[in-house]
């Protein structure tokens, strides 16, 4: 790589990690591994930076390799790993969607319990603001597929006792559970 081009990457790596590490914190929840992950996308995008550069989309490409990036590691974990709830209050690693520390510890904990995939659905389309065509093509399906596992991730965090339980605790009028912007 010659120095244009490391000089291109590193512009484009600071303007990216914020919203990377936002993107990955939907997915898992837990912010040090959130910024694990982003790291490791952008250092896979820097080791093709020929091939991400020159992409339709770069952004759009390294959302991918992060999502992958994030089933591999839920793959390998899935057994050795056991899922703890995240703590009451989370640190905040970029601009967070939830006002509130109990709104953000009540959807964290709601996103949690999603299976992986409807979890990088709802985060695709509702916290990174992707269409389902958008959503599609970084998961690697079809958008009736985004849709419908946006449809079951809603009735779940609808139905979630997290959710409920934060509801009914202040009696304050709160969002939608499944749009939290």
């Amino acid at each position: 790589m010659n120095a244009g081009e490391r000089q291109q990457f590193e512009e484009f790596m600071t303007s990216r990690w914020p919203g990377l590490v936002r993107l990955a914190f939907g997915l898992t929840g837990d912010r040090w591994l959130a910024e694990d992950l982003a790291q490791t996308a952008l250092v896979n995008a820097y080791a093709s930076w020929w091939r991400v550069h020159r992409a339709d989309d770069p952004d759009a490409y390294v959302r991918r390799i992060l999502i992958n990036a994030s089933k591999s590691r839920w793959r390998r974990s899935r057994v050795a790993e056991q899922h703890v709830e995240p703590p009451a209050e989370v640190p905040d690693p970029a601009a967070d969607p939830a006002t509130t520390i109990g709104e953000r510890s009540a959807l964290l904990k709601a996103l949690g319990a999603l299976p992986p995939r409807q979890r990088a659905v709802v985060v695709l389309r509702y916290w990174e603001d992707l269409s389902d065509a958008q959503a599609a093509a970084l998961l690697g399906c079809s958008a009736s597929t985004v849709r419908s596992q946006a449809a079951r991730a809603l009735a779940k965090l609808r139905a979630s006792g997290a959710l409920a339980e934060h509801n009914a605790g202040d009696g304050a009028p709160r969002r939608q559970a499944g749009g939290p912007r």
